[in-house]
């Protein structure tokens, strides 16, 4: 008797809000790329919501649901988590029990993936060291990050802190800032960790001079 060759099982069906969330995530990068292209032939201040909803082909009310404001869309600011691996390795008082190379070793775990893609990143850096508003609002909003940071802070100092949490965290905001601009200044060129560990090496200076 011949062998029936078994049925095939069909793979499961993708899940309705894994891909509700792919949809939104490639709308906002088109929003992005949309906006930076605009930017790019325009100008900042030539650039409208309107035209950047006509590039990507959908209406005001779409994009708002996304972005409050056209310079939002410019910096394409999403939310940013913390790597879980690095920042249970921080709070436990690792990776080297040094707390300034360990802030590094955050900033790394930060930056080494941005949401958005390192060359969507190295754009908005670059229209934002280009545009004095656009550096405020992108101050503004790492700024807004530092909840999650600090809460991690406080949790590796302890309830006796040898360091007040609060300069601690905005060491660290510091530090992820000055990378970002170092990396973006050298071209997009190295390593994340190459570019934390300098502004590492150029505060100690700093402190010891």
């Amino acid at each position: 008797m011949p062998t029936v060759p078994a049925r095939p099982v069909p793979a499961p069906p993708a899940s309705a809000d894994g891909l509700r969330a792919r949809k939104k995530a490639a709308r906002r990068t088109a929003l992005v790329d949309a906006s930076h292209r605009l930017v790019a032939e325009h100008g900042l201040d030539g650039v409208t919501v309107e035209m950047i909803c006509a590039e990507v082909g959908v209406s005001p009310r779409t994009f708002f649901n996304y972005f409050t404001t056209k310079d939002d869309a410019v910096l394409g600011h999403p939310p940013w988590e913390l790597d879980e691996a690095a920042a249970a390795t921080f709070v436990a008082g690792g990776p080297t029990g040094v707390l300034l190379d360990d802030v590094v070793e955050l900033v790394v775990g930060l930056l080494s993936a941005p949401p958005l893609g390192q060359e969507r990143m190295r754009r908005t850096l670059d229209l934002a060291t280009t545009h004095p508003r656009l550096m405020a609002h992108h101050l503004a909003w790492m700024d807004r990050q530092k909840a999650q940071v600090e809460r991690l802070v406080r949790e590796r100092l302890g309830d006796a802190p040898a360091h007040p949490p609060d300069t601690v965290t905005a060491l660290l905001v510091m530090c992820a800032h000055a990378t970002l601009l170092r990396w973006d200044h050298a071209g997009g060129v190295g390593d994340v960790r190459e570019h934390a560990v300098a502004v590492a090496a150029e505060l100690r200076a700093v402190v010891a001079g």
